[in-house]
């Protein structure tokens, strides 16, 4: 590997290397140790020691070249190598076109920099593509080298970065080096003769996180298969743990949830991860949920600025966030103020000549917003008038639409089907909250409850008038409280939109919902049915709702997202949570609320395995062990917390609470998102913690809850009282006592209203992995649970092979883009479903386990099994399919052995030998598309637990050509056997005792018919290799032709068990933990170089 030219002081260097070949011009050394018997001795120890710790590679590969020049003791080291073969080339290379050319120069300086000239540009020419990302490419590309000599990886992966730190083996810390790679944790160190090497995939990770110990200030954990490991000794220790967070949780997206990286372009191709680009990513996450914008947008630009706050008469000093649609501010806090403006809103961007380098923004409704001392403010301004025209021009024509559905005719170029798409809608979409149609304000009739409810309006429009109203306005401290204390129910519908970031979202898209509506009407699958399930059962207490206005509503709403987003379809609870927002927002803004809810606000909850969900009741138990200490030592059982607090965090407490309490909850959650849920479900534990300690088990416990639950009021709520579901506040005889939902609220966020949005951040990643590989352990151990009772192997077994039937399925698709296993990959599905092979994959695991796997003709064999195994002829097989075929090689009598490979002879006549489906694979019920026929699956079910074991004699004849293969295949498999003359002998009896039976059979029947053309064939006493190789890619199958010989399974069987050393060789005990124990060690080593 060429090396940028640096100087070295050969003076120092001699102790460490050994001069192999010099010229006038160029040295060539060799490390001290390197290739020497012992390793070189205490020197070669001590310097192995010394190569492992020290930072650059060209210090450690075993061969350098060095460039001189006569009368100086300065050299450049100009090349390095990772074996001779490598330094060597590089050698010859200089001397064929370097050398020459030295010679025309006068003086020494002309030579050096002619050569450091000439190796800039080789290494500028190799790693123009590769390396231009990194901050220092020179230094990337060294580690890089080490990188890969150290583990031998394939090419394709790809390293991100690397770090020095320590590895804790027991209490002795080993310093080396740690490689970050797209799919792997690597740590390589060398200490006096003492190697350790360590690869972690970073799909086996279930636990990773910062720690501290007495011993170890700060360190890295990670747990693995059971296993700790600790790094500690970092220099940036969480930039290097958001690295190892980021890069765990991508492998758990594309291995294991392939709901949430399907829709996840960025991260799609492994290759073009950098450290940069994950350092970009999470930054540009967390901009779009701290302003809740689009998931489209991405953060182009930061500034560090003051924004002038009129209102407050100063600047508050702050970052200005620049994606491609908005400009967004957030004060240094995060609290105190921040603003969003959509480039669609803005008017003008101008710019002041003053010594303050301001920014100016009008926006409609004539408001500005002026931004102090912006670095580089005159081409933030150009950039940002540019933005603003490409954002008017789009807009435009996005709403040209919107605009015409209110003139009285359609422009001549408006399509037919968007016009009937309108006119359905006007017809059937609400244009009124159902609260407005259900529930008018009496205005004559003020009483206490009316007039707070004016008043709350009241500092609304104070607030309004200072800070502005709609998407523009400036949210600070104040606004905050005004949503502690629960918004007017006349503004709710509009704030939501607001705080959520949904009114972006419709903006955005205008006539989108409608003609979702007109194209999901009429559609009937598996989602529509449970909508109309449940469509009844939401809020049914409620009068919107006991009507055919609000359930048609509702029904459109849920099956419109449902066509919107199939993946998601219809989860139970988004019922509950969108009919309350029919309550208080338009249909079309409901939608858009529930599309922020499920795709923004609440990621992942609504989904087959509401994963979302988990994580943060995860995340909830871990605060409850920080900030209620003495509820984690009194409660044995952590999971409680969890069954109880899953309708909480599914339902916003809408489930659980009176529906005039659980929109103040709603308000909070649309202002602060999740932290407001975990907030209120913290300050709930603290006030029923005196009760919950003396609770003796957990039913105790939940009627405790429940009891509060029904308790809670909202005195100021100005609903009707047929409306209301709380208890009534002035029933004297209950013994309970009452609490107000504002009082909850706001004594949560005193409490607990230091938890940061970063580190809930933080817990929801760490709790992921827990959470996915938790649910991974429960696919597995069902699936042993049913494969178990159908094969001989024990469950310590069956667990070893299911871990490397998985493992393998996962290292194929680790430098592979499109692979099969992972597009087929559907959590959906039953458990032995989700995880299924292809061909190739089966070959690499057949290679590696079958005891069959010397033989010649081995990869014929793992296509036959395949093809055998492969019932329904999707290409694919499960887990149970592939176990079944081991068992049988492994414990399988001599019966099952024989009629195993005599079925791989005959294949099934539904497979084609392509592997093509057939009609018998047509017939097994639709796996994950559209609706799912229940009867078909019951009905396969049934007859898998009728059918009875196979009887031989139901096994079709072997014909003659099938017969030839199966004695070839019988002969590769006694190759180098202890018995392998007396083996060839007794097969060679058997085949000729079968021929001779088979034509005194058809003599008997034809008595012109001859064998004459077989007879040789009985006669070979070996394998004929050449016409073993001609015939074993063949399909064994042939059509039968006349006066064609075959043999019944009885008769081979029969004649084999007359031969006491086929018997034995088919009987012999098989050692199949010892071949797993090796086979988990060597199942990553056989992709390496090494």
């Amino acid at each position: 590997m060429w090396l940028k030219p640096e100087e070295v002081l050969l003076k120092n260097a001699l102790k460490l290397w050994l001069m192999e070949r010099s010229n006038e011009y160029f040295v060539l050394q060799r490390r001290r140790g390197y290739g020497e018997e012992g390793g070189g001795g205490l020197t070669g120890l001590l310097v192995g020691t010394l190569d492992s710790v020290l930072d650059s590679t060209a210090k450690v590969a075993p061969f350098r070249i060095l460039h001189q020049t006569p009368d100086s003791q300065v050299y450049l080291s100009i090349a390095c190598g990772a074996n001779r073969e490598e330094i060597t080339k590089h050698w010859d290379w200089l001397e064929q076109n370097i050398m020459k050319t030295l010679s025309v120069f006068d003086s020494n300086e002309d030579i050096t920099n002619f050569v450091q000239g000439k190796i800039r540009g080789l290494i500028a020419e190799e790693g123009k593509d590769s390396f231009a990302k990194e901050d220092d490419p020179e230094k990337f590309r060294e580690a890089l080298l080490k990188f890969e000599k150290s583990f031998g990886l394939p090419e394709q992966e790809k390293l991100v970065t690397y770090y020095s730190c320590s590895y804790w083996k027991g209490r002795v810390p080993c310093q080396g080096w740690l490689y970050l790679s797209t799919n792997f944790l690597s740590f390589y160190s060398f200490l006096l003769g003492s190697e350790i090497k360590l690869i972690i995939s970073w799909d086996a990770i279930s636990k990773l996180e910062k720690t501290s110990t007495v011993i170890l200030t700060e360190s890295i954990h990670v747990c693995s298969q059971g296993e700790h490991h600790y790094f500690s000794m970092f220099l940036h220790i969480n930039e290097t743990y958001l690295l190892m967070e980021q890069l765990a949780n991508y492998a758990i997206k594309r291995l294991f949830d392939k709901e949430t990286f399907d829709n996840d372009p960025v991260l799609d191709d492994p290759l073009q991860i950098t450290k940069r680009g994950l350092e970009y990513r999470a930054h540009s996450e967390q901009f779009k949920a701290f302003f809740r914008l689009p998931k489209e947008e991405t953060l182009k630009e930061v500034h560090e600025c003051f924004l002038w706050v009129p209102f407050s008469h100063f600047s508050t000093h702050g970052k200005m966030c620049i994606s491609e649609n908005y400009i967004c501010f957030a004060s240094q806090d995060g609290n105190l103020c921040s603003v969003i403006i959509p480039l669609r809103e803005v008017l003008a961007i101008d710019k002041t000549d003053d010594a303050n380098r301001s920014v100016i923004i009008s926006i409609k409704g004539k408001t500005a917003f002026r931004f102090n001392e912006v670095k580089d403010f005159e081409q933030l301004v150009a950039k940002l008038r540019l933005k603003c025209r490409a954002a008017s021009t789009q807009y435009d024509v996005s709403t040209e639409v919107a605009i015409s559905s209110d003139s009285t005719g359609p422009p001549d170029n408006f399509g037919e089907q968007p016009l009937t798409c309108q006119k359905e809608c006007s017809k059937t979409v609400n244009t009124e909250a159902l609260m407005t149609v259900f529930h008018p304000q009496n205005l004559e009739n003020l009483d206490s409850k009316m007039l707070k409810e004016k008043m709350k309006e009241q500092s609304w429009n104070i607030l309004f008038s200072e800070c502005g109203r709609g998407v523009s306005m400036f949210r600070t401290k104040k606004t905050r409280d005004l949503v502690v204390r629960g918004i007017p129910e006349t503004l709710r519908g509009e704030l939501w939109m607001l705080f959520s970031g949904a009114v972006n979202d419709m903006a955005t898209n205008p006539g989108y919902y409608a003609e979702v509506v007109e194209q999901s009407l009429g559609t009937c699958n598996l989602a529509t049915e449970e909508i109309e399930r449940d469509l009844r059962r939401s809020l049914p207490e409620h009068p919107a709702f006991q009507s055919d206005t609000g359930i048609s509503a509702l029904r459109r709403v849920l099956t419109a997202y449902a066509y919107r987003n199939p993946k998601i379809g219809y989860c139970q609870a988004m019922n509950i949570l969108t009919s309350v927002l029919l309550l208080y927002a338009k249909e079309e803004e409901a939608f858009w609320l529930l599309v922020a809810v499920c795709e923004r606000m609440l990621p992942d909850y609504f989904n087959r395995r509401i994963i979302g969900a988990l994580v943060d009741q995860a995340v909830f138990e871990e605060l409850i062990r920080d900030h209620l200490p003495q509820l984690t030592e009194h409660m044995t059982d952590m999971t409680f917390f969890s069954s109880v607090s899953l309708s909480w965090f599914l339902t916003l407490f809408i489930s659980v609470l009176p529906i005039e309490s659980a929109v103040n909850v709603v308000d909070c959650f649309f202002y602060d998102g999740i932290k407001a849920i975990l907030q209120l479900g913290l300050a709930i534990l603290d006030y029923n913690l005196d009760k919950l300690l003396t609770c003796k088990d957990d039913a105790e416990a939940v009627t405790a809850l429940n009891r509060f639950f029904d308790n809670v009021i909202n005195k100021d709520s100005p609903l009707p009282s047929n409306v209301q579901q709380g208890s009534n506040i002035n029933d004297e005889k209950s013994s309970h006592t009452k609490v107000d939902i504002t009082d909850l609220i706001r004594e949560s966020n005193e409490k607990y209203g230091s938890i940061r949005y970063e580190d809930i951040h933080s817990m929801r990643c760490r709790n992921r992995l827990y959470v996915i590989q938790t649910l991974e352990e429960t696919t597995k151990q069902n699936v042993l649970r049913v494969v178990s009772q159908d094969v001989k192997m024990n469950l310590q077994e069956l667990d070893e092979l299911y871990v490397i039937f998985k493992k393998e399925l996962f290292i194929s698709c680790y430098w592979y883009l499109s692979c099969p296993g992972l597009k087929h990959h559907d959590s959906s599905l039953s458990y032995l479903e989700q995880y299924q092979i292809d061909c190739q994959q089966f070959r690499v695991l057949y290679h590696l386990l079958s005891p069959w796997a010397h033989s010649a003709n081995r990869d014929s064999l793992a296509l036959w099994t395949f093809r055998l195994l492969d019932e329904n002829s999707d290409c694919l097989i499960n887990f149970k399919e592939f176990s079944s075929a081991i068992d049988v090689m492994y414990n399988g009598s001599f019966t099952e052995k024989l009629k195993l490979l005599f079925k791989l002879h005959i294949p099934p006549v539904s497979k084609h030998a392509d592997g093509k489906e057939t009609e018998s694979g047509k017939n097994t019920p639709e796996k994950g598309k559209g609706k799912i026929d229940i009867q078909a699956y019951l009905s396969q079910w049934q007859d898998e637990l009728l059918k009875k074991e196979e009887n031989i004699k139901d096994l079709p004849r072997m014909n003659q050509s099938q017969f030839i293969q199966f004695s070839k295949t019988l002969y590769n498999l006694f190759h180098e056997d202890p018995e392998e003359e007396s083996l060839y002998q007794a097969i060679a009896i058997v085949t000729n005792l079968l021929l001779r039976m088979e034509e005194v059979g058809r003599k008997l029947h034809s008595p012109t018919s001859s064998a004459k053309g077989f007879s040789r064939t009985a006669g070979d006493s070996g394998p004929s290799e050449g016409n073993a190789e001609s015939n074993v890619e063949k399909d064994p199958s042939s059509p039968r032709e006349e006066h064609q010989w075959s043999f019944a399974f009885e008769q081979i069987l029969a004649s084999l068990l007359n031969e006491p050393a086929l018997v034995r060789f088919f009987e012999r005990p098989l050692d199949l933990k010892a071949k797993l124990e090796n086979v988990k060690s060597s199942q990553l080593r056989s992709r390496t170089k090494l």
